[in-house]
């Protein structure tokens, strides 16, 4: 009874997770507009969305804007981790502490301050301010991304190859970082999907003519939301999808491989 219990509340939060992108999905084949009119099958909305100029510049601002500023807040934020890792314990506690705040803080209060500093530096609101804004709020997941794993490799690796002749750059680059790289992978993906799913932020740093996919839903839903986007939506969720099956198969093989060369090993 508890295992059948069991089987249908998991299938309940499946459903509860997936029903409404399986009605979005289904929409968007659909050639009428209405979401309450079904007319036949149809690949228009897929056609109109690559015609639209609006939205292909809103997919490249959205895009473009989460690659350069995870990019940069992983750079920033891992050499950040290395200094605050330096520090006395106090020190890292205190630092430590600020980082948390804009994780902890509304994404409104954030918004607005960001959008408050750009005016009062008489920075004009465009792509470029939303870029600045998404590396600030990037910043500390990658802090707390690569500071366990620093932790947990310590100094003595880099101490080790300084000693054996290497210079602190070479040390650095081919000792440190090969061991903290999924540390840093973790904050790069994390930054990126944040960006991506951000909304508050954008929306008050944007300048006039600049949308990413978040703000142009916002905007449309004032007028009526077109079914481009239901064929925007499952692009991008078929997408992710691949790669995550990509990525969990890559992860299976070479577990198996490890699994074999040890079973070789152990002979």
């Amino acid at each position: 009874m508890k295992k059948i219990f069991t089987s249908v509340y998991l299938i309940l939060i499946l459903l509860f997770l997936y029903l409404p992108i399986l009605t979005l999905m289904v929409f968007s084949f659909n050639e009428s507009k209405s979401m309450f009119r079904w007319t036949g099958v149809s690949l228009k909305w897929y056609r109109e969305m690559f015609r639209d100029s609006q939205m292909l510049s809103a997919i490249f601002n959205t895009f473009s804007i989460a690659l350069v500023s995870a990019a940069v807040a992983t750079v920033i934020g891992t050499l950040a981790s290395i200094g605050i890792l330096a520090m006395r314990k106090k020190t890292q506690n205190v630092i430590m502490g600020l980082n948390n705040i804009p994780l902890l803080n509304a994404d409104i209060v954030t918004g607005i301050s960001l959008m408050l500093t750009f005016i009062a530096f008489g920075f004009y609101l465009n792509w470029g301010t939303v870029l600045l804004a998404h590396i600030t709020f990037s910043i500390p997941y990658v802090i707390l991304s690569a500071m366990p794993k620093l932790k947990q490799v310590g100094p003595a690796s880099y101490e080790a190859a300084q000693d054996l002749g290497a210079s602190p750059a070479y040390a650095f680059w081919r000792v440190v970082i090969p061991e903290i790289r999924s540390g840093i992978v973790t904050g790069f993906l994390l930054s990126f999907t944040m960006s991506v799913d951000d909304f508050v932020v954008t929306h008050f740093t944007r300048g006039a003519g600049i949308n990413t996919i978040s703000t142009l839903i916002y905007s449309q839903v004032k007028v009526g939301i077109r079914p481009t986007l239901f064929a925007l939506s499952t692009v991008i969720f078929v997408i992710v999808l691949i790669v995550l099956t990509i990525a969990n198969v890559a992860s299976d093989r070479g577990a198996e491989e490890d699994d074999f060369f040890y079973e070789v090993a152990q002979g």
